[in-house]
């Protein structure tokens, strides 16, 4: 009887899962699908192409990725959070938007975590601390004296107000008295445009953003933020090296919904976009950018955001640091 039992038990949790493949599989939309990027000109846009692309042969219909930047990206993911949830608009949110932004902004238009579905936290990455390579400086130390020697004289760029580039570099401030102005940008192209004219002096940016001009001499690289140095720059030291500890700051791209998509749709993109995102080649490409794949579930993706709110609230209130 317990061998009939355990038989019937594995047949039963089998149908489960066959069903819930199948669940997974009942929903696929029947018009053009549009993907959100809230910044401009950045790996955010990458990656949110490179999905795309991939996902149009899947669905069957048109992914068109649209720019929707401004207000530290709250005009793009505004923009998902209040459009139909039905599985036709989704959201490439990092952490400006989703995390940083609901402590930095007075008035949010929207919650990140009541207003969005979250389908996958699709990768990862520290960040590179860059700087004109005309600034006489060699290292975060020497850069520090620098700014002390020249007050007022140092500005760094940023993607965004409330990004990661902000802040991390409004760590650095704080950590050590740089003084340095921050002048917001609607995106990295244009950012990097004028950090390598010289017209802001420094910049942390996700290792995609700025390996090139890196490798062209156009920026010069002194420490990264993460708890290892990188395998491509093993000279570079961390933050942590520089005499900063617990200096570690994680840029991260995932892929939200409006609030109230139904499951099976949230499911349908989940399993999507993680398959996507280990197919050979484009882990080649996110590799060549810095980044390492996460792909988790809609629930892991959920719980990272409520610890990164919180993390970079705690950030944004020891700096004082303000939107605008």
């Amino acid at each position: 009887m317990h061998a009939f039992l355990r038989k019937a038990a594995w047949a039963l949790a089998a149908c489960s899962v066959i069903q819930g493949a199948a669940a997974a599989e009942d929903w696929a939309p029947t018009k053009p699908v549009r993907i959100i990027v809230p910044i401009v000109g950045s790996t955010n846009d990458v990656l949110g192409r490179l999905v795309a692309s991939k996902l149009e042969g899947i669905l069957g219909q048109p992914v068109i990725v649209e720019n929707k930047p401004g207000a530290g990206g709250n005009i793009g993911a505004d923009l998902v959070a209040k459009s139909p949830p039905d599985g036709y608009t989704l959201l490439v949110g990092y952490n400006g938007p989703i995390a940083i932004n609901k402590t930095l902004f007075d008035n949010m238009p929207y919650d990140p975590v009541t207003d969005l579905a979250p389908i996958t936290l699709a990768v990862s990455s520290p960040q590179y601390l860059v700087v004109n390579p005309n600034l006489p400086v060699k290292s975060v130390a020497e850069l520090v004296a620098w700014s002390k020697a020249h007050p007022g004289k140092l500005s760094y760029g940023s993607v965004a107000t409330g990004s990661a580039s902000h802040l991390t570099m409004e760590m650095l401030n704080e950590a050590s008295g740089l003084g340095a102005t921050h002048v917001p940008y609607r995106g990295a192209s244009p950012a990097l445009v004028d950090l390598v004219a010289g017209n802001v002096q420094a910049a942390f940016m996700v290792p995609g953003n700025v390996q090139q001009y890196v490798k062209e001499g156009r920026l010069k690289l002194l420490a990264s933020t993460g708890e290892k140095r990188f395998p491509s720059t093993p000279e570079i030291p961390t933050m942590i090296e520089a005499g900063y500890p617990n200096f570690v700051a994680t840029s991260w791209i995932g892929f939200l919904a409006p609030a109230g998509t139904p499951r099976k749709i949230i499911d349908r993109y989940n399993k999507e976009i993680v398959r996507i995102l280990h197919m050979p080649d484009v882990q080649q490409k996110l590799r060549d950018m810095e980044f390492e794949v996460v792909a988790n579930t809609p629930e892991q993706f959920g719980s990272w955001i409520r610890t990164e709110v919180e993390r970079w609230g705690r950030v944004i209130k020891a700096t004082g640091a303000k939107a605008g």
